[in-house]
């Protein structure tokens, strides 16, 4: 087997500085530290999966100002509707080249939440398969408990596959937050942009709300993009763990008109013992796969790729 070099470097990209880039035959990872420690590209020949903003390139999340939204791939702590406000983590990190193909952005210490992130990236050589470990250390002199909580913003207007679980608690396998209210619908009425096939939830376009959760525990999720290309995240989501958020799902899903989708893979709730550290991976991939014109996209294909990786 033939591999390819993955080169890494310092880059200014999208306004920022002091970005770094991993790269090999297949795919362009471009990670950011001056805003929130995310990836602000996971491309594939030009095209780049992940929602940009250009009114936002270079702008900073400085302490006091409004909040805005982010561009790129994001990650965060949980429970969502528990965990104290996480201001410093939206500020800048530290970005380190840690390895040939590898590099790690760190937070600041935040007394708040008790706890400091660290988030590691290694591009696979010879294929698109992008590690993505996020390490929750406990700083503070207690137990804290927390959540590894992915909050990836995808280009719009594409094709999410989530697999629904056989045994779920919620009647049709997924539940819908009602915007602006408290109120969770955990049986929602069928509609044209929702439809289920093979066990799978296929989100089609813009449903009538936004925010879905689903006890989903096959540990995959897919995502097809207009400009035809497959993004997969692999991760654990089958052992018996407790779940921190309201109806302890392992995904959300997010998906916002033809602007963007959030997709979610949801780590358990984790008791971290002061001075230790807990993990999350999540394994991405990109790939070239054609937007189905009809929206009926292969099912079985998507399947058997998930499975060869």
């Amino acid at each position: 087997m033939s591999f390819s070099q993955v080169s890494i470097k310092k880059v200014n990209a999208f306004g920022y500085d002091n970005c770094i880039e991993l790269k090999n035959n297949e795919v362009t990872v471009i990670l950011d530290p001056n805003v929130g420690g995310r990836i602000l590209a996971f491309q594939r020949n030009g095209k780049n999966i992940l929602f940009e903003n250009p009114d936002l390139n270079g702008k900073i999340w400085e302490k006091g100002m409004p909040k805005f939204e982010v561009s790129g791939g994001r990650f965060d702590i949980g429970p969502e509707k528990t965990a104290p406000y996480r201001e410093s983590f939206h500020n800048s990190w530290i970005g380190e080249i840690t390895g040939r193909n590898s590099a790690r952005l760190t937070s600041q210490k935040d007394s708040l939440t008790g706890v400091q992130l660290m988030r590691d990236f290694i591009l696979s050589d010879n294929s698109s398969h992008l590690k993505c470990i996020q390490h929750i250390k406990n700083i503070s002199n207690k137990v804290q408990n927390y959540a590894h909580w992915s909050r990836t913003f995808a280009k719009g207007g594409g094709i999410c596959l989530v697999p629904l679980n056989p045994k779920s608690r919620l009647p049709k396998g997924y539940a819908m937050y009602q915007r602006n209210t408290t109120l969770i619908d955990y049986n929602p009425p069928q509609e044209e942009n929702l439809r289920v096939r093979d066990g799978i939830l296929e989100m089609l376009g813009t449903p009538s709300q936004p925010k879905f959760v689903m006890d989903s525990n096959a540990g995959w999720l897919a995502y097809n993009s207009k400009d035809d290309l497959l993004f997969i995240k692999k991760f654990k989501a089958n052992e018996p763990n407790t779940y921190g958020d309201v109806l302890s799902n392992q995904v959300s899903i997010w998906y916002f008109k033809e602007e963007k989708c959030e997709i979610e893979p949801i780590g358990p709730l984790e008791s971290i013992q002061p001075g230790k550290t807990v993990s999350f991976t999540e394994d991405w991939w990109l790939m070239d796969y054609k937007y189905p014109t009809d929206k009926t996209i292969n099912l079985n294909e998507i399947t058997t790729i998930i499975n060869s990786l």
